[in-house]
């Protein structure tokens, strides 16, 4: 009975786990309000270069980025895998992110995400998107900080 006691005890969060490349990349289930195929993306003009333009989603004006390009990666290749995780973020509303491709949904408990040290000294080309990592079986998942994924940087 102990046992099942310390289970329920301990704090779980689930995570939709999405590649970008090769990396594992892991997303809080609880700002995930919808996951939707590729689909045109009307461009704004004079938007940061990762800001890919809106989308309508059931009426409602999405702004979609482009992860890839925010991190600094190369341009993304759209495939039938990519998809637009649309996310409720309490300071920036409403935003989808594309994403290479979207793999599972993974529970992970505290004992088994460890925090990332943040260099409080590193300038703003330098943030740190991971918050922590997440150890699932073999596999360490980065677990991205979405209020510093999502900010608007220029």
């Amino acid at each position: 009975m102990d046992e099942l006691r310390v289970a329920t005890e301990l704090d779980t969060t689930q995570y939709i786990v999405i590649k970008i490349g090769e990396e594992s990349y892991g997303i809080n289930i609880a700002f995930v309000d919808n996951i939707v195929r590729m689909q045109h993306i009307t461009r704004v003009p004079k938007v940061a270069p990762y800001l890919k333009g809106v989308i309508n989603l059931r009426g409602i004006v999405v702004p979609v980025m482009s992860l890839r390009l925010k991190m600094g990666l190369e341009d993304d290749v759209i495939t039938k895998a990519t998809r637009i995780i649309i996310l409720k973020l309490e300071t920036q509303g409403t935003i989808g992110i594309i994403v290479d491709e979207v793999r599972e949904v993974i529970t992970l408990d505290s004992e088994h995400i460890e925090k990332v040290a943040q260099d409080s000294n590193k300038s703003n080309e330098h943030v740190n998107f991971v918050s922590a990592v997440g150890k699932t079986g073999d596999e360490l998942v980065s677990l991205l900080d979405l209020n510093t994924v999502t900010l608007e940087t220029e």
